[in-house]
């Protein structure tokens, strides 16, 4: 399966080609997986770069480290956001909550020396100068919090990756031909507006571009997604399912927008971490809105690369735009949440009832099938 999985990543998700620098971050876990992607990438003549974290060395580093120490970048980082053709993030976590008890202002501070990188790293996947893609490896700690075992949600990630089918590939390129329908629809419209329990929101598409992603970005993937016009944004959305960032979890959050601008924002449980994040420059302006459509994800696992996609819900991101979609807002932060749109919710285009009960309707009725 792991020989799938990296041949997938390779052909498919970067389009890997002989004599481009591949960049793999990930963590000792998920070795088994980054020998297979990097045999693969060999194979088809590529310059592979290696950088696997240990347990708890982000949390020591926060912790220990000096604040000169905090604002260096990492040498190695740095230069593949520079200089890499394509970059794997595979995602394998030790502990998802290792960091969560660092103080608030040893993480801005880290937060800010990595600032540049970041913004090396959104500008050039943006213009298509770097390829990327972010995955998962199933590891216990994201077994234990999605309520599962470790074998079973080995199964959940690769069904969610289709690597159960005969032809990984050709089932991407369906749900590709599929999407890019949705896409070509939405990009002919201007004004989108989200509605469902505990939420009224609008937002303007004029000049932006929705982007198709079907699983070359991201794996699993299954989602069409824009940048808002900044200033567009008015109205305001709850979000049923737990907001998670950075290892803490906030629930039942509510966003008040007025011109783009968010003005209020409260939440059942959590709040004071959720006034921590927007202290930070660019978080009260939405980077992202989207729709999930991706059916095989069915559950909520509380990670985020899954819990986006899962087909029925929508979802809107704080912070940082997305280059490739016309987007111009910066943060140092992505943030996504998502709100369920199974029961009652409705999406209109300029005024054209398109989705209704977490289903493509109207003028794009079935197109999920």
């Amino acid at each position: 399966m792991l020989e799938r999985y990296a041949h997938l990543l390779v052909h498919y998700c970067l389009e890997l080609r002989k004599d481009e620098l591949l960049y793999i971050s990930s963590t000792t876990l998920a070795e088994p997986l980054v020998r297979e992607v990097f045999r693969e990438a060999l194979r088809v003549g590529a310059h592979v770069l290696t950088d696997l974290s240990f347990r708890e060395q982000g949390r020591i580093l926060l912790t220990e480290g000096s604040d000169a120490q905090l604002q260096r970048l990492p040498v190695l980082f740095d230069y593949a956001m520079q200089h890499a053709d394509a970059f794997l993030n595979i995602r394998a976590p030790f502990n998802l909550r290792e960091d969560q008890n660092v103080p608030a202002d040893r993480r801005r501070l880290r937060q800010e020396a990595l600032k540049p990188a970041y913004k090396t790293y959104f500008e050039r996947t943006g213009t298509g100068a770097m390829k990327r893609s972010l995955c998962q490896y199933p590891t216990q700690a994201n077994a234990q919090e999605a309520g599962m075992s470790l074998e079973e949600y080995e199964q959940f990630v690769f069904g969610a990756c289709r690597l159960n089918e005969d032809d990984p590939v050709a089932a991407w390129l369906e749900v590709r031909r599929r999407q890019q329908h949705i896409v070509d629809y939405l990009d002919a419209r201007t004004n989108i507006h989200f509605e469902g329990p505990g939420t009224d929101i609008t937002f303007s598409t004029r000049g932006r571009k929705w982007i198709n992603s079907d699983g070359r970005a991201n794996m699993p993937s299954g989602e069409v997604f824009t940048s808002p016009v900044e200033d567009s944004v008015n109205g305001h959305i709850h979000f049923q399912y737990p907001a998670i960032y950075m290892g803490h979890e906030v629930e039942g959050v509510t966003l008040w927008v007025k011109d783009g601008y968010i003005e209020r924002w409260e939440a059942t449980r959590g709040k004071e971490f959720l006034d921590q994040i927007f202290e930070i420059p660019g978080t009260r302006r939405f980077g992202e809105a989207a729709i999930g459509t991706n059916y095989r994800i069915d559950r909520f696992t509380k990670n985020i690369l899954f819990d986006e996609k899962i087909g029925g819900t929508v979802h809107m991101a704080i912070g940082q735009s997305y280059l490739q979609a016309g987007g111009k807002n910066e943060s140092s932060v992505h943030w996504d949440m998502i709100a369920d749109m199974r029961q009652g919710g409705i999406v209109r285009a300029d005024g054209e009832v398109i989705y209704e009960n977490g289903y493509f309707s109207g003028p794009l009725a079935g197109i999920e099938q």
